[in-house]
């Protein structure tokens, strides 16, 4: 399937990639078909829209810098993903990159849960007061190291 993306321009997926959102991502509610690729740099994803070519958000895995993450939400939501293995479930955050990117940060307040099986996703809300929404990913893993 070819797609049009907002950093890659023109590109082919394969139909595995497709995700589907019920509920779209908070603040883009009305936009519930994504594709999930890998970005030009690792380790960070790509989930772009395939409604519109200009909302593609950019992901990563909160566990590699925050290993102990759990996303901490409602049970309705992990019901809602139907998952009938919980190693299917992949947990990523929205990752905001300003002008300095030593300043970019994740959002672990508001996890996107992807069950891998049924390529069904959900953003939700962590019930978990530690997390927020800027975790400055830099000073993340420079703790990590220390």
């Amino acid at each position: 399937m070819r797609i049009n993306t907002k950093a890659y321009g023109s590109v082919e997926i394969d139909d595995r990639q497709t995700l589907s959102f019920p509920h779209g991502i908070i603040g883009f509610e009305r936009f519930r078909q994504y594709a999930l690729m890998d970005a030009a740099q690792q380790p960070f994803f790509w989930l772009q829209s395939l409604d519109v070519a200009e909302i593609a958000f950019v992901l990563i895995s909160p566990r590699i810098f925050r290993p102990e993450y759990t996303p901490d939400v409602s049970p309705e939501d992990i019901q809602d993903l139907a998952l009938e293995d919980p190693s299917d479930l992949l947990v990523f955050s929205i990752v905001t990159i300003p002008e300095n990117q030593n300043r970019m940060s994740a959002n672990l307040q508001g996890p996107v849960l992807i069950n891998r099986k049924t390529r069904t996703g959900r953003q939700s809300i962590s019930l978990n007061p530690t997390w927020q929404l800027r975790h400055f990913i830099m000073d993340e893993l420079a703790a990590l190291r220390a």
